[in-house]
């Protein structure tokens, strides 16, 4: 830490996805029994959204073997969207997550081996959910449901690293984050016996997003070759449900049921002279997303990520980092019931059906200068 100086890094990832959802056998059920299939668009194309997710750090010694470090980055940020008219609307119309994490991080070389450091995030979290809801005939349009809201919440971050000759070990720990939105809650278009189902005021929706567990490992084979390793674990099964409460009273909770999951990657870093390193990776990412109960809202899949990249020192103090990621989307199923005004006579209960297929594509460059 000492050694280092200090350092501003600015960098963004530009995320493409060609996905197509297909309806197999979606049907719906309405009061007295009349079951028919749900109609609309049969496929519906790129419903994940492309985007762009920036990042920003700035790091500076203090005194001799401490540093305190700034950054920003968008953990989770995602926006799928479907026609009014398509197979899934039951399901989801549009979804979006944005969050902006503001982390401030202190570090310690404890020993001339050992590093470590923690962190504490303040993070921004915006979020809209919007759904079409049945009317009591096939032949009345639909109603539609949407939450809306954001709010500021708080974690924090650990890790430690271990320089030990030529192999590098590190481990890191990010806090689960409790996040508590207020917005608005709308549902309009019910008509007759639903209709005062209809409404338009403040509301507010709770639900976690999951810890994160990362061990790493670099082991420096020659002057020019390093390979690199790493493993996480994601508790993503605190996020169990979001809860969604009205202004006055009432609510409802919607299910999510993920699942905690573990990834991990493989690479290699080669320096081809002191101005140019290339560098490869595939890694494996299973879906938190559960087989028994995946909704369209987010139509996942296992993946594996193909990398290669390079950084170039383009000055003494200035460097260039790009990379490109394909990602390979398996093949999953949409598979969700939902009942809508249940434990009343208007009870609807919709049984969606579908299959995801998609790949993937991710840009990325940074500038990383030193001063």
């Amino acid at each position: 830490i000492a050694r280092s100086p200090r350092e501003v890094y600015g960098g963004a990832h530009a995320v493409f996805v060609d996905a197509r959802v297909e309806n197999h056998g979606s049907t719906i059920t309405y009061p007295g029994g009349l079951t028919v299939p749900v109609q609309g668009e049969p496929r519906a194309f790129n419903p994940i959204q492309d985007g762009v997710a920036p990042n920003f750090a700035i790091a500076t010694p203090i005194g001799e073997r401490f540093a305190l470090g700034l950054s920003v980055a968008a953990p989770f940020n995602f926006t799928t969207e479907y026609r009014r008219n398509a197979w899934a609307r039951y399901d989801a119309l549009t979804s979006r997550l944005t969050t902006a994490d503001i982390q401030v991080t202190g570090a310690m070389q404890v020993t001339d081996w050992l590093d470590v450091g923690v962190g504490v995030s303040s993070q921004y979290t915006e979020a809209k959910l919007q759904t079409a809801y049945p009317n009591l005939s096939p032949l009345l349009p639909d109603g539609i449901s949407q939450l809306s809201g954001d709010g500021w919440d708080f974690g924090w971050s650990a890790g430690a690293q271990a320089h030990l000759g030529a192999v590098t070990l590190g481990a890191s720990y990010r806090s689960k984050m409790e996040h508590n939105l207020d917005g608005r809650v709308f549902v309009g278009g019910l008509l007759g016996p639903l209709a005062p189902a209809n409404r338009d005021l403040k509301g507010s929706a709770a639900f976690t997003t999951p810890w994160i567990a990362t061990l790493g490992a670099r082991w420096q084979a020659t002057d020019k070759l390093a390979l690199n390793a790493q493993v996480q674990r994601i508790g993503w099964v605190e996020f169990k449900s979001i809860d969604v409460n009205f202004e006055g009273g009432g609510g409802e909770t919607l299910f999510q049921g993920y699942e905690d999951t573990t990834s991990g990657g493989v690479g290699l870093d080669y320096a081809v002279n002191d101005r140019l390193t290339l560098r490869t990776g595939v890694q494996y990412d299973p879906t938190p997303t559960p087989d028994e109960a995946r909704t369209a809202r987010v139509p996942d899949g296992d993946r594996w990520l193909y990398s290669a990249g390079a950084t170039a020192q383009l000055t003494d103090s200035l460097k260039l980092d790009a990379a490109l990621t394909y990602i390979s989307f398996a093949d999953s199923d949409v598979l969700h019931d939902t009942t809508f005004y249940e434990g009343t006579p208007a009870a609807t209960t919709t049984r969606l059906r579908g299959e995801v297929q998609g790949q993937g594509y991710v840009m990325s460059l940074g500038l990383r200068k030193t001063f």
